[in-house]
This record gives C-alpha cells, structure tokens and sequence, in this order.
C-alpha cells in the first residue's frame, strides 16, 4: 500500500474496517459456491454461507480479543469443512485474517501455539472429507500451510514493528544525548570565553592600580598617566564583555552588530596593554606566516593572553616573551617568562587553575597539544602546537 493510502486509510479507520470485513466475506461467499459448483455432490450451500458470514462479522473484535475471534474462526472453517465444502484459501480467508491478529498483536509463543491447534483442526477435518481423503494436495496441505503462512507474516510485521519502535527510541535517545552534549560544551565555551574576558582585564586593571598607587608620590605624572590607561583597560572589558553576553543573548545567529573575533592581528594592543600594567613584553616571529581560519586564530590569540595574564598575575618578573612559529602545517606559540624577584607562584589546583585548564581545552579542540610547567633554569614557559589543516570550525571554542 502506497503511503497516500495509508494516511487515508489511517484518517478513517471506520470506512477500512468495513471494507476489509467486506472483502473477506466476499472471498470466503466465493470459496462457498467455488464448492457448491465443482463438487460431483453439491454441499449445502446456505449452511456454509451462514457459517462464513458469521466467522467475518467476529473479526471486527480480533484487535481487542484476538484469541476469540480466531478459535470462532477456526470453529466456522471447521464446520465448513465437515459439510463437504472445499478448504481453500478464499474459504479460510476470515481465519487466516484471525490468525495474522493473533500473531501481530498477542504473546508471540500463545500465538504459535493457536495456529499449531488451528492446523491440525483443519487437518484432522480434512481427514474425515470422505471425497478428499485421498486428494491430500487440497485436504491435507491446502489448510496445514496458509495458517502458518498467515502467523508468519503476522510475526514478521509483529518484528518489524517492534524494531522500527525500538529505533524510533534509540534514535531519540541520541537526540537527547546529543543535545546535552552540546549544551554541556556550549557552557565549557561560555565559561572559557568570559574568564578570558574577565580575567584578563581585570588583572590589567588591578596591576594599573597598583602600579598608579606606588608611583603616586614618588612619579605623579607617571601615576596620572597609567590611571588614564586604566580607564581604557576597563572600557575595553566592558565593550568585550557586552558584545560576548550579547552575542549569548541573541536568538539568532545573525552577526548584525557584532565585533570580529579578536585574532593574532590584534597581538599588537595585548602588548600595549601588557605594558600599561608594568609587563614588557617581546614578540618574535619564526617562519613565514600562514592564513588561519577564524576559529583557530581566536584560539592562538585566546591562549596567547591567558598566559600573559598568568604572567601579569602570577610571575614575579616583569617581563615576558611571545614566539610564533610558523611551519606550513602548524603554528607554535610559547609564552616564557623568566624568575624575577619571587618565583612565579601558580594558582591551587590539580591543573594550576583555570585559566590552564581553559587553554588546554582550546589547544585540544582544535587538534592541538599545549604544555605548561616551570622551566630548569627558571621562570615558567607555556608552549602550544596548533595544527593547521583539517581544523574543524564548528568545534573550535
């Protein structure tokens, strides 16, 4: 049945029924005269007709009680078949109907069990046709096959049903799983971006402060002149902050209004800024420089300036170094500053903090690999290998 006749038959279930009903009773009517013409001595026919109308009005009620109606069946073929007529498929279509309910919708075993009894019924009263008994083609395997046929295709139906049911759910399981998934790494992304964010800046601006406050009485004019840096340090957090929750806050992914991701190209202002807070900091450039995909360059530029803000927070020394290695399939930060006045002290943690964590997460979602420990001669490096090629924008942070 074609999928247009199945939505039609689906919307009204009434109207199918009766023509179902309708054409069994006409199949079984025709097995009926079938008999009454080609037989040498005519059964009777009205009996039969009887018989074969009231095993069709029962199978309205085999989706409820299917075991009724298929022994009710069984008992009218039966009957049938004890008044001479022949057991053909047209005369056992009400039971084979019965028993294709019973095998689609009762315990598979009881079902079994019920087109096994039904046979060897149908079987036994072929025995006793004193016309066929010696014609074993029609009396005895005519019936012994189209009952089992029947609960055959009822339990691969049944099977096929039950597997499409256990997909439909395994699927939206999947789905489920799925989208947890992605609200968990869209959280991870959303935490990564604002302590990038925050903790960069607000470690700029409280190494400001406290810089202006030292020089406040011995250089005021140094003092004035880091305190006006220090109002751009926070205006420049507070504009990359409210384009981050904006762009968290939109319900599309419309990129009307929204500032470029910040990259490599924009290495230049984290130094001056570095160097407002008291943090010198050298930049050097190893290779030719190769184009980078939006995502991993917000990745290289998001590692870059966490490690200069752990630097900033973190180090005793004031100054820091940023090489860039550039190969044809991969670009290598390093990040090292050497030991000043105090040992650089990181933050509690098996990982040293977050702020590690959130570059090892970046470097690993863009297929790279990022190390970070205290150099032997001192100080403290944070090296970071990021791949090129193959990079996945829709992972990347």
């Amino acid at each position: 049945m074609s999928t247009p006749w199945q939505r039609r038959a689906a919307s009204r279930p009434r109207t199918t029924e009766a023509v179902t009903v309708a054409t069994v009773l006409a199949l079984a009517l025709s097995g009926c005269f079938l008999s009454y013409g080609v037989m040498s001595g005519p059964p009777p026919l009205w009996p039969g007709i009887t018989l074969s109308a009231l095993a069709c009005a029962a199978l309205p009620r085999r989706r409820s009680a299917p075991f009724r109606v298929l022994a009710v069946t069984a008992l009218c073929v039966v009957a049938v078949s004890a008044l001479g007529h022949l057991i053909t498929a047209m005369t056992m279509a009400p039971l084979m109907v019965a028993q294709y309910s019973a095998s689609l919708r009762a315990e598979r075993r009881a079902a079994w069990y019920g087109a096994l009894v039904v046979t060897v019924a149908l079987v036994g009263s072929g025995l006793f046709h004193t016309e066929l008994r010696h014609q074993w083609l029609i009396g005895l395997v005519n019936p012994a096959a189209w009952v089992p046929l029947s609960a055959a295709l009822g339990s691969y139906v049944r099977v096929r049903r039950e597997y499409a049911a256990a997909r439909t759910e395994h699927m939206a399981r999947e789905r489920e799983e799925e989208a947890r998934h992605r609200v968990v790494q869209e959280r991870m992304r959303i935490a990564r971006e604002l302590h990038d964010v925050v903790a960069h800046h607000l470690t700029l601006a409280n190494a400001q402060a406290g810089t202006a406050t030292h020089l406040a009485r011995s250089a005021p004019d140094q003092a004035y002149e880091i305190l006006s840096r220090l109002s751009e340090t926070t205006a420049a957090a507070l504009r990359e902050l409210k384009s981050t929750v904006g762009l968290l806050r939109q319900d599309t992914d419309s990129e009307d209004g929204l500032a470029p991701a910040p990259g490599l190209d924009r290495l230049p202002d984290l130094v001056a800024a570095c160097a407002a807070a008291d943090l010198a900091v050298t930049v050097t450039v190893e290779g030719d420089p190769q184009p980078l995909t939006p995502g991993l360059d917000l990745t290289a530029y998001r590692i870059v300036q966490e490690a200069l803000t752990n630097v900033t927070k973190h180090a005793g020394s004031r100054t820091a170094r940023v090489r860039l290695a550039h190969t044809p399939h991969f670009l290598t930060l390093t990040v090292t500053n050497d030991t000043g006045t105090a040992r650089p002290t990181l933050p509690p943690g098996p990982d040293h903090g977050f702020g590690l964590l959130g570059m090892r997460e970046r470097a690993l979602a863009a297929g790279g690999s990022l190390h970070a420990g205290p150099r032997p001669e001192g100080g403290f490096e944070v090296s970071c290998t990021l791949p090129l090629h193959g990079h996945d924008e829709s992972t990347a942070p």
